[in-house]
Order: structure tokens, then sequence, then C-alpha cells
């Protein structure tokens, strides 16, 4: 590290310390610049790490880790679906119909060097514990890769393609391909004659059950929305997208930060506070309206940044139809909850959710049918 020559202390060894009376020089240390000199560092890990890759795949000597795929194996065909931080994107691998996203979080040339190797080595971390996740309703993880080297791109590159300039340095998840599509997608199939109550409730005990485990096992998803969610050809719900997920922190002060989708973000990540497990919860909340009505949260005539501090200082909510079951809108109330230890543990949102009787209706009535139920004529108000 360049450092003035005016800026230096020197200091003169006697012979007394061993020094023979040779002057020698020292770097302050108030001088140091800690915040560029962490950068440097992380700058040399990921060089390295790419190095070690590189070698890797040209020696064939080192032994994979248990969680890492064969880029070689890995075909990718087209994007099916954009992301902030990548985009997924149908591929194979060793032959078999697979989802791939692609990782790039440096990609818009905002985030620092330093957030980007922090990014990278929570997801090194993250991949550890996901090799062993099985649950239904958990989409099951195949591998990942924390380069892109080899990784075989379509001959062609066009809007629906993987770029043909994506960095090296990105990293790649690929899970099991899901034939039903997202949920986000299912609710909006279904935007006119919306679903029954009996399936709400079932995609709902999906979600909570997936989730429920995820956090016994220490995860927090950190984006549960409607897109996260994929469908497989019988119409279970199953929780992707792990892309920002993190293992729960000790200390609690140590998750902070903006992260997750607009609309399904909890008070205390909006603000910056430390966060857990709970902020989960709100978004499941958010979810299981979204899933209710067949619609996606939004406040009509707000920007983001009001509607992000009318949620954080006026408890702005979605606004729950008439026709909504109470036992059902009283689980939405609780899990959005301003105060996340008021909220409930996932657990408790089975056994809530469990205990509904879907026998005596309780539908979504979509507009117009019924005169009594005015619950989703436009535009739609948004409140507590």
């Amino acid at each position: 590290m360049k450092v003035d020559e005016k800026e230096k202390t020197v200091a003169v060894r006697s012979g007394f310390l061993g020094g023979g009376g040779k002057e020698e020089t020292y770097t302050r240390a108030d001088m140091i610049d800690l915040e560029n000199l962490d950068v440097e560092k992380q700058r040399e890990s990921i060089a390295k790490t790419l190095a070690l890759e590189k070698q890797r795949h040209k020696d064939n000597d080192q032994p994979m880790a248990p969680w890492e795929i064969d880029l070689a194996k890995l075909e990718v065909h087209h994007r099916i679906a954009p992301g902030t931080f990548g985009s997924v994107y149908r591929a194979t691998y060793d032959g078999k119909d697979v989802l791939a996203k692609l990782l790039d979080w440096g990609d818009d040339g905002v985030m620092p060097e330093t957030e980007i190797a922090i990014q990278r080595e929570a997801l090194r971390k993250e991949v550890v514990v996901w090799k062993d996740l099985d649950h239904p309703n958990v989409t099951k993880f195949i591998g990942a890769s924390m380069g892109t080297i080899d990784l075989n791109f379509p001959p062609e590159s066009g809007e629906c393609s993987a770029p043909p300039d994506f960095p090296e340095s990105a990293c790649c998840v690929v899970v099991e391909y899901l034939s039903g599509g997202t949920l986000r997608q299912h609710l909006y199939a279904n935007r006119d004659n919306k679903l029954t109550y009996e399936e709400v409730v079932e995609l709902a005990l999906d979600l909570a059950r997936g989730l429920a485990y995820l956090h016994s096992k220490d995860i927090v998803h950190r984006d549960v929305k409607a897109e996260n969610m994929l469908l497989d050809a019988k119409g279970a719900l199953k929780i992707a997208d792990f892309g920002v997920a993190r293992v729960q922190a000790k200390n609690p002060g140590e998750m902070t930060g903006m992260t997750g989708t607009p609309g399904y973000m909890a008070p205390e990540v909006i603000l910056g506070k430390p966060y857990n497990r709970k902020c989960d919860v709100y978004s499941f909340g958010i979810c299981l309206w979204a899933i209710y009505c067949c619609d996606m949260p939004y406040y009509p005539n707000k920007s983001f940044g009001e509607a992000s501090s009318d949620i954080v200082h006026k408890n702005l909510r979605p606004k729950i139809p008439r026709c909504c079951p109470a036992p059902l809108a009283n689980i939405m109330k609780r899990c959005w909850q301003a105060d996340p230890e008021k909220r409930p543990d996932m657990l408790d949102v089975v056994q809530l959710l469990d205990a509904l009787d879907t026998t005596h209706g309780g539908d979504m009535i979509p507009e117009g049918k019924t005169p009594g139920c005015f619950c989703f004529l436009r535009p739609r108000r948004a409140g507590p």
C-alpha cells in the first residue's frame, strides 16, 4: 500500500535493542487506509479463488467439493426469468432438465467489491447447507459453482439466451426443474375466477411447511414472494430462489441491510434494523393475502418511498377482502405485525392453517359475482 513518505514515522533502533543503531522506517498505523486495504485483500481472495478453479479444471487433480457441479455437464438453453442480481435459465445437467441461476452481484457496477466478496463467501457457506436440505416443499438443490469457467452457453445470444460476456467470476446455482411454473404465474392465470378456499389453504400450507423446515435449519430465506415459489406438475408448491438466503446469525446485529422485494419486505428490513427469521413470517403473511386474492401487493398512487414509509409508520398493509374468512384473515394480520416478536413462528402458522375448515365455503368471490361482497373493486384501496 502506498503511503506518502512525509507521513512515515522514523524510528531509530539502538544497539541495546539489537538494531545496531541502524535507522529503520515504519508505516504509522493511523495512516493505513483500512477500507482500501480490505478491498485489496478481497480482490486478492477472489483472484486466488478463480486461479485455483482454473487450475483445477486444467489439471483435474484436485477433488471437487461435495456441493460443486461439473460445469462441463451443464448446458444453458434460454432465460425464463430475469432477476436483480442474476437470471434463471432453463438448462440440462448431465442430461436432466434443471433450472440454473447465474448470479453476478457486480453486474450493475454499483455494488462495492467488498460487498461482492461478502456475497460470494456467504453463498459458498450456504451451499454447504443447501446440499443437505430434503423436504417436499423445498426445491431440490443439485449443486453450485463459484465461477462460470467452461460453462456451455447457447451458440446464439438472443434476448432470451445467456449473455455472451457473462463474467467468469459469476456464480451458478442449479436446482431441479419444476414444470408448473411460478406461483405468481398461477395466481395471474386465476385472477378472474380466483382459487377455491381449499386450494388457497393447500398452497399456503405447502409454503408454511417449507419455511418452517428452513427455519429449523437456521436458514432465513429473506425474499419470500410469489415469484420465488415453484409448482410441480401436480400443483404442489416448492420454495425456490435461495439467491439471498442466509444462515441466521447468532448475533442479531449481523443480519441487517435492505434485502428482499418491495411489497413483501418487513418493516425492520426496510429500516435497516437487525432482523431474523421473523422477516420471512411477515413476507408469508403478504403471500397468504396474494394467494387468496390472486393478486400482487401494490399500493396505487404511492411511490416506493411513500409506501415504505407508510408500511413502517402507518401500518400500511394490503386490504383484506370482506369475504375472506375471519380465521384466515387473522393469520394474515398476525404474520404481518409490525413488531417481529409478536409474529408467530412458522410452525405455529402451520398448525393454524391445518386447523382451518375449508368445507363450508370461504372462496374469494370474483368481482361482480355477488352484490353483497365488494372484495375486488378497482381501484383497490390499501390500508391496515
